[in-house]
């Protein structure tokens, strides 16, 4: 896909509006499924993903109470929606507008679907303003 670049002077990553990056997790996280706009925005195979924790991709300026809001939401409500800065293999970052949905099988196994798109330039503005502020308070 050569609509992925990096942002001139910048160690920021971009996607195309209408790619989805797809990913599934078992219940501890692990990830069993993520398709080719995952592995190439991500900087990684799919062999170097599947079996990995998604928190691989998770990176450090993102502040811990967002993913506690991420967990309660997802227990309480089935899901959940937000902007979340993502980290690639080689360091460099990826900003994503993310939907996470909690799925129980037949079976009563329960995996998580992560379904994400390009986000608005004024929420990644926000966001960014928002968990400096956060992480300066852990």
């Amino acid at each position: 896909m050569n609509e992925i670049y990096k942002k001139e002077n910048s160690e920021e990553w971009m996607f195309p509006q209408d790619a989805f990056i797809l990913s599934e997790t078992d219940e501890h996280g692990i990830i069993t499924y993520a398709n080719d706009v995952f592995c190439e925005i991500a900087g990684y195979t799919v062999d170097e993903l599947i079996g990995e924790p998604h928190n691989v991709v998770r990176h450090p300026d993102m502040p811990r109470i967002a993913f506690k809001g991420l967990w309660d939401d997802i227990q309480t409500k089935g899901f959940w929606t937000g902007i979340v800065k993502n980290l690639r293999k080689d360091r460099a970052y990826y900003w994503v507008y993310a939907t996470v949905l909690k799925r129980v099988d037949s079976k009563g196994e329960i995996s998580y679907l992560s379904i994400r798109t390009v986000p608005k330039r004024q929420d990644v503005e926000v966001c960014t303003k928002l968990y400096a502020e956060l992480k300066s308070k852990e």
